[in-house]
């Protein structure tokens, strides 16, 4: 564990809302998943993929305190979830779709969308930006929507590999079975 964690553990922190400081004052899904890594207390963990992070930061901070600790299990599993460009573009690709489906599902479309298109991410924003929108889609935070929610994650952290080239492989060990899973199969 890193040395910026201070006296708090990943086993005694309660996800909160926002940006912290340091773990003694809270943590966010993401900030909590840099401490599993073993990297500096952030947000933005190296290891994990920027728009799954997008999608867990965006989400941590809309729903409630009762819902929002049913993503503690995520900080674990969004380690190591850096992939390829390919990876991480489909993991975008999918963002998008997943939220025009909550548009559709919309019994009123709201006045200012007026797009028919489906959404397009200006690049220039960072591949977090579509994991952004998917989480900014949900209008009405229910039950339903929540399921939906942790699904989308689920489907995002399978879409690739569990390592890519960014020191990821020694963060976990899903990943490091991965890789030997790949190995084994190829032989």
């Amino acid at each position: 564990m890193s040395e910026n964690c201070g006296h708090a553990s990943h086993q005694t922190i309660r996800l909160s809302k926002g940006k912290h400081a340091a773990p003694t004052e809270g943590a966010c899904v993401m900030e909590l998943a840099s401490m599993l890594a073993g990297e500096p207390f952030s947000d933005r963990p190296a290891t994990a993929c920027p728009v799954i992070g997008g999608f867990l930061r965006a989400y941590n901070d809309r729903i409630d305190d009762q819902r929002r600790q049913d993503l503690y299990r995520y900080a674990a599993e969004v380690v190591a979830t850096r992939g390829s460009a390919d990876v991480e573009r489909a993991r975008e690709r999918r963002c998008l779709e997943w939220a025009e489906e909550r548009k559709r599902e919309r019994a009123r479309p709201l006045r200012w969308v007026t797009r028919t298109a489906p959404a397009v991410v200006d690049r220039r924003l960072g591949l977090d930006a579509a994991g952004t929108y998917a989480a900014r889609s949900i209008r009405r935070h229910t039950d339903r929507s929540h399921v939906a929610a942790l699904a989308l994650i689920d489907e995002l952290i399978a879409m690739g590999p569990q390592t890519g080239g960014t020191g990821a492989e020694d963060s976990s060990a899903k990943g490091a079975s991965v890789a030997g899973q790949k190995a084994t199969s190829a032989g």
